[in-house]
């Protein structure tokens, strides 16, 4: 989305001090490209053209016009589920291969398509089977498994996910709500405390132990963050005060300052641990008879 300039000496006034990060340090560019979004395409001329094919030609049209725009759809599903794998340094595979889906519901959908225009099976399959295979071969297959999830209790890491859901939704329910306060250099103070914000959720992804100790931050927190930003939309999309403005750029700032501090730990208890672990099986190599340089872990 488009976005004016912003800066010390933008009209607006000068961007805070107290936040020299960028707000889109971890923007992300849609990985539905279009490609994917030319599929939508063959299923429009399908129907327009059986209008005049009776009432069977019509129906068998229909049908693979709603066939090739669900797979359209599980397409772009999948490649934002693949993007996010991919991004991710801990993530199992999609639980339904969107990719691999689509691609048979787009070798469905141009069989049925055939089979309008020369009825019988052999024809259909062909036409299918070679649109499946260059679906595949032009988008792929999905993520077929999990990536860095040895030692990793699954257990743990469905209620990694289920926080993280709620966490997510707090933070795009604050974002619809900013649109109301219709204030650039507000809205962009969100997004800096949301990229914090996100920082602590990738970090307790990453290792599900963390949990327990971010738990508040990605619970209470973010839902007191949510209401505060709320309030603060509808007050000041009536009022314009500069004050309650004030208030919730201090908040925010606190937030940040919080969130920042807490991952930053998370991430020093994590070198601990490691280095503890490093001690021991030293020291157990040391035992059986090899011997080890000592090194600094610093």
């Amino acid at each position: 989305m488009a976005k004016r300039f912003g800066g010390k000496y933008s009209p607006d006034g000068e961007t805070p001090e107290v936040e020299a990060r960028p707000a889109f340090d971890r923007a992300r560019v849609d990985p539905v490209g279009a490609r994917a979004n030319l599929m939508f395409l063959p299923a429009v001329p399908m129907v327009f053209l059986a209008l005049n094919d009776g009432a069977v030609g019509l129906v068998l049209a229909l049908v693979a016009a709603g066939v090739l725009t669900l797979g359209a759809w599980l397409l772009r599903e999948g490649m934002r589920a693949e993007a996010a794998y991919h991004e991710r340094k801990v993530a199992r595979r999609p639980a339904l291969p969107r990719k691999l889906v689509a691609a048979l519901l787009a070798g469905i959908g141009i069989g049925l398509a055939a089979y309008r225009v020369e009825p019988g099976l052999i024809a259909p399959a062909l036409f299918g089977i070679a649109t499946a295979g260059l679906h595949l071969a032009a988008f792929g297959f999905d993520p077929m498994t999990d990536k860095g999830m040895e030692g990793i209790d699954t257990f743990q890491q469905d209620r990694v996910a289920r926080v993280v859901d709620e966490a997510e939704s707090h933070l795009n329910a604050m974002t619809d709500a900013m649109k109301r306060a219709e204030d650039r250099q507000m809205a962009t103070r969100l997004e800096q405390f949301q990229t914090t914000a996100r920082d602590l959720i990738r970090t307790v992804e990453e290792d599900p132990r963390d949990l327990t100790a971010a738990r508040k931050y990605l619970g209470v927190y973010l839902l007191g963050a949510r209401d505060a930003t709320i309030k603060f939309a509808d007050i000041y999309s009536r009022t314009r005060d500069a004050q309650a403005k004030a208030d919730y750029a201090q908040l925010l700032d606190d937030l940040s300052e919080n969130f920042a501090a807490r991952t930053q730990k998370l991430l020093n208890d994590d070198r601990s641990d490691l280095n503890i672990e490093i001690d021991v099986l030293r020291d157990r190599l040391q035992r059986e008879g090899v011997r080890i340089a000592p090194q600094d872990n610093s």
